[in-house]
């Protein structure tokens, strides 16, 4: 049997893998689990609860709910919030443990079950384990005075913005800033905190409807974004994913900034400031290799690791490090959250084009990116990408053709049926023709259609 937990939780098909019934289940094995220490003092653990506004969320939400109150755990419904808003606040409050509904970047049909420990921390993969474990066991169900009650955090939103603010350098006035929402989680927040900051605010993707998260907006659709900055000739322009914990954006001629340009940004400031420990970056496998030879001629070093924001984050915590992301927007500051932030990671960025008065532009221009290619291929058993012969004999022989000058990974994804095949090379054409000559190996060798036969 496949692990139920994935890269990012659990995560699928609402009411097909994700089901009410499995929501609920999953809800009373986290309770078990995450909320031992309390229960064995007989005590009533506490746990934050938030969710991305998709209509799914809607039952989904009530199931954890539920199947958290029936294991004994006062619950706190905060409402639709980002995914970093609900870790913040498992902290600031103090809870036990926390949950949050939501399927990220994923279309409106797809939703997803993630847990956080206390202080707002990802689970480790062991604890995962044991979470899944649980659901074989009967459920824990107290009776009387020991049910869990279930509360509205009536401030967590405002809590979450004053805590944002609070991280700002400076402010942003004079900067006028386009905000597209994905018509997710921070529909709310991000516009009010980039207003309170002092920023001239433009607002795109701000109305959900529960059906169009992430639909043609976001930091996946950036094409509305560039021409929104265009036209009304804003400095920058910020795009977060359905539960804004990414962030990417684009300058002010349209030009997207992704999130190893806004790391490369971010830690040269860091270290400017005295504020990068060691000097260190954490990035993963992914980011482009132009990063780490930026990055290596300012005197800071990049540690990698695998895909994930928790590995990145497992990381930083080894070292104590300060700054670390993703290149798909997913950046971390250890010293005001425990995950990717895009509403804290915006303002961070947009605080130092105020600061320096240098447009976006010319502060990602620190980074050189090497041309980079990146197939989804579908259809494929993803399971077997790292031991097929023929695919690691392919790959070897692109990469002693590619020598210094690139790189090559194969990476079946984490939440979807499917193998990223990624290529970086001196030129774009290189890059193009070596990505489709892989491609064409890893559907021609690891084709679903061939292995049923």
């Amino acid at each position: 049997m496949s692990r139920l937990f994935g890269t990012d939780g659990v995560r699928g098909l609402a009411n097909g893998l994700l089901t009410a019934e499995l929501a609920l289940s999953l809800a009373q094995a986290a309770a078990v689990v995450l909320g031992h220490d309390q229960m064995s003092e007989g005590k009533r653990p506490r746990a934050v609860l938030a969710r991305d506004p998709r209509a799914s969320g809607e039952f989904i939400s009530a199931a954890v709910e539920a199947g958290l109150a029936s294991a004994g755990v006062d619950v706190y419904n905060a409402g639709v919030l980002p995914t970093p808003a609900a870790a913040f606040l498992i902290a600031d409050l103090g809870a036990d443990f926390g949950v949050m509904i939501s399927a990220s970047h994923n279309p409106a049909p797809d939703n997803g079950i993630k847990f956080f420990a206390r202080g707002g921390r990802k689970l480790p993969d062991d604890v995962e384990d044991a979470i899944e474990q649980q659901l074989a066991h009967d459920a824990f169900r107290p009776v009387g005075i020991d049910v869990g009650r279930i509360t509205r955090f009536a401030d967590a939103e405002d809590r979450y913005i004053v805590h944002l603010l609070s991280t700002l350098p400076n402010r942003l006035d004079g900067l006028k800033i386009v905000l597209d929402c994905a018509h997710g989680a921070a529909s709310g927040c991000s516009p009010q905190v980039f207003t309170d900051a002092g920023a001239q605010v433009l607002v795109i993707g701000a109305d959900p409807d529960g059906l169009n998260i992430n639909d043609g907006v976001g930091s996946t659709h950036l094409e509305k974004l560039q021409a929104t900055v265009r036209a009304e000739g804003a400095d920058l322009g910020i795009a977060h994913d359905g539960d804004a914990d990414r962030c990417l954006a684009v300058d002010h001629e349209g030009s997207v900034v992704d999130g190893d340009q806004i790391m490369a940004v971010l830690a040269l400031a860091l270290r400017d400031s005295g504020q990068l420990k060691d000097n260190v970056l954490v990035a993963t496998v992914m980011s482009n290799l132009g990063l780490k030879i930026a990055l290596r001629d300012a005197g800071i070093t990049t540690r990698e690791t695998a895909v994930g924001d928790r590995y990145v984050l497992e990381e930083m915590g080894r070292g104590g490090y300060s700054l670390g992301g993703e290149q798909s927007g997913h950046v971390i500051f250890s010293e005001y959250a425990t995950t990717g932030d895009g509403v804290l990671t915006g303002l961070q960025l947009a605080a130092q084009v105020a600061s320096t008065g240098k447009s976006l532009k010319e502060l990602a221009a620190t980074m050189s990116k090497l041309p980079q290619v990146m197939i989804n291929v579908k259809g494929v058993d993803k399971s077997r990408a790292a031991i097929d012969s023929g695919v690691k004999t392919a790959v070897a022989k692109a990469e002693a053709e590619l020598g210094e000058t690139g790189r090559i990974l194969l990476r079946p994804s984490g939440t979807e049926p499917l193998v990223r095949v990624m290529v970086e090379a001196a030129d774009m054409a290189t890059a193009e023709r070596v990505c489709n000559e892989l491609v064409e190996v890893v559907r021609g060798r690891l084709s679903l259609e061939q292995h049923a036969q």
